[in-house]
This record gives structure tokens, C-alpha cells and sequence, in this order.
């Protein structure tokens, strides 16, 4: 399960709210500074929701979501427990109006009027919310992520918002991108870490070269069908453990 994350907008106290044209570049760019500045995916997306609120004009709360096909959407990061509840309860159940959401998965914006928050799993009306505009993050041909942001007010998200809105969630994209490759390269310099000190240890037990080593290592993992990373661990533990 994902980790969730409530971020209030002070948070970026900075930024000017809903910047006029001249001021747009420089909020964009201070906005991408605070993405890059993340160090997860689920940061990068904490920090993307509350820069939502600072920068599209009109927008008072905000979301990301992902969607997968035949399994609903689920909340993954929110500004505040109203856009939880208008998003459905984060456990899997497609939550919001989710015939208009379907539409990301063939366009890259989606508005909801005043008249259409009536519908869905959730109301959108009954809790206050008069528009909504869906913004794709990313998309593959089984997942959607997708960053919207919310109005008490009727009508608000006009073609400026949708403007700022796509400039903002291109930024939101690339970092998110960046910070995953950065996780992943993380994560395979730990894995080849971890690989190294079990063949050592093998080494050493069996008296044997690096190469048959890693090869005993390989044979057991397909013999166990356990993944590599996993029994090097094992491995690593028990000798830590003697």
C-alpha cells in the first residue's frame, strides 16, 4: 500500500498565489526546485499537492490519485482530509466521479462543472466542491497517476488555470521521473551490495572462488525460487547472527 501524505499549502508560503503571467516563469521554476528537491516519489508527490494549491489560480484543495484499470483509484497523496473523502477511502474502492476520470486515459485534462460533481461514487457537491480539473501525471497503458485540484466555487478552472496546470504537472512528471531512477539506482547499489557480502561469505564457508560463489548463489535461488536479492539477505542475517 502506498504512502499517503497531508501537506498544507503554507508550506510553500514563497510562491505567489495563483501568479499572473509575469510572475509565472519564476513560480515555476522555484516550484521545480522544491520537486527536485525531493528524495522519493511519495515526497515528490507530498510536495506536488500542496504546490498545487500555490500556483493553478482558483484552486483550494488537492490530490493525486492512481488508477488502474478494473481496480479503482486510490489517494495516494491529498492536502487535506476533504480531498480524501472526495476521492473515495484510499483502499482500493473507485472513488469520485469516476466516468469523467476514465476520460484521462485518452485525454490529458478533464474538467468537471458545476452540474456534473453531483455524480459518481462521491458527491463532489455535497461536500462542498463546485469543480474539479484532472490533470494526467503519467500514463501506461494499465496505470494512470493523476493530480487534480478542487473549488468551492462553480466554473473556476478556466482555459489560464488548464495553462499553469499542464505547465506545472510537465515539472511534476520530470521530477517524479528523476527521483525514481534515483530510487532505483539506490535500490540496485544496495542489491549488488548485498549480493557481494553473501558471495563473500560463501567464499569464505566453502572455500571456494568468487565465481562459483555467486554461481552457488544463483543455483540456490532458482532451486528455492527465491529471489536473489532476498536469499543474499538471508545469508548476510544468519552470518551477522553467529
Amino acid at each position: 500500500m502506498p504512502k499517503r501524505f497531508v501537506v498544507p499549502a503554507s508550506d510553500f508560503s514563497e510562491l505567489p498565489r495563483f501568479p499572473g503571467d509575469l510572475e509565472l516563469a519564476e513560480a515555476l521554476t522555484t516550484a521545480a526546485q522544491h520537486l527536485h528537491d525531493t528524495v522519493t516519489p511519495h515526497s515528490t508527490m507530498r510536495a506536488a499537492v500542496g504546490l498545487a494549491v500555490r500556483l493553478l489560480p482558483g484552486a483550494e484543495h488537492a490530490g493525486i490519485s492512481v488508477m488502474e484499470r478494473g481496480s479503482g483509484r486510490r489517494t495516494v497523496a491529498w492536502t487535506d482530509e476533504l480531498v480524501r473523502t472526495a476521492e473515495g477511502s484510499g483502499d482500493g474502492d473507485a472513488g469520485g466521479p469516476s466516468p469523467y476520470w476514465d476520460h484521462l486515459w485518452h485525454a490529458p485534462v478533464v474538467h468537471l462543472t458545476d452540474s456534473q460533481t453531483e455524480g459518481g461514487g462521491v458527491s463532489l457537491a455535497g461536500l462542498g466542491l463546485r469543480s474539479a480539473l484532472a490533470l494526467r501525471l503519467r500514463a501506461d497503458k494499465r496505470r494512470l497517476t493523476v493530480l487534480t485540484v478542487y473549488a468551492r466555487k462553480p466554473d473556476v478552472f478556466d482555459d489560464a488555470a488548464t495553462r499553469v496546470g499542464r505547465l506545472f504537472t510537465a515539472h511534476v512528471s520530470l521530477a517524479l521521473d528523476s527521483v525514481t531512477v534515483r530510487e532505483q539506482l539506490t535500490e540496485a547499489m544496495r542489491t549488488r551490495d548485498l549480493i557481494g557480502q553473501a558471495t563473500g561469505i560463501l567464499m569464505e564457508r566453502l572455500n571456494i572462488d568468487a565465481a562459483e560463489a555467486f554461481d552457488s548463489l544463483v543455483r540456490a535461488s532458482q532451486r528455492e525460487n527465491v529471489k536473489l536479492r532476498d536469499l543474499a539477505r538471508r545469508i548476510v542475517d544468519a552470518n551477522n547472527a553467529t
